[in-house]
């Protein structure tokens, strides 16, 4: 049986704060994903990109990009992907609608100022 490894995790409440502009996960439902070691031995989402039997460390002219195809290749959560537009809108759509600032639940006191 595989010891499972230890990997150290960016995350820190639903986010990756060393990312300028990660998303946060918080509210949408959704949890961070620790990092995990895909089955050629290469670490995939901690951020770091430094893994000894990574491709990444072995490229050359001749290395064929379509070895790092496929899910195995790619983190749930800890993705550059995250960091469009159209996957933050995603994010933004699933969180749960916030109560106005300056709000009493029962009594409008705004009525009649207009």
């Amino acid at each position: 049986m595989k010891k499972e490894q230890h990997i150290e995790s960016p995350i820190f409440d639903e986010t990756q704060p060393h990312q300028i502009h990660a998303p946060s996960f918080k509210g949408t439902g959704m949890h961070m994903q620790p990092p995990f070691v895909n089955k050629h031995g290469v670490v995939i989402g901690d951020s770091k990109y430094h893994s000894p039997n990574s491709p990444l460390n072995q490229w050359s002219e001749n290395t064929d990009p379509s070895v790092m195809a496929g899910k195995e290749w790619v983190h749930p959560t800890n993705d550059i992907g995250w960091n469009t537009a159209e996957n933050r809108e995603l994010l933004e759509a699933k969180k749960r609608p916030q109560a106005a600032p300056f709000m009493h639940p029962d009594k409008d006191v705004g009525y009649g100022q207009d």
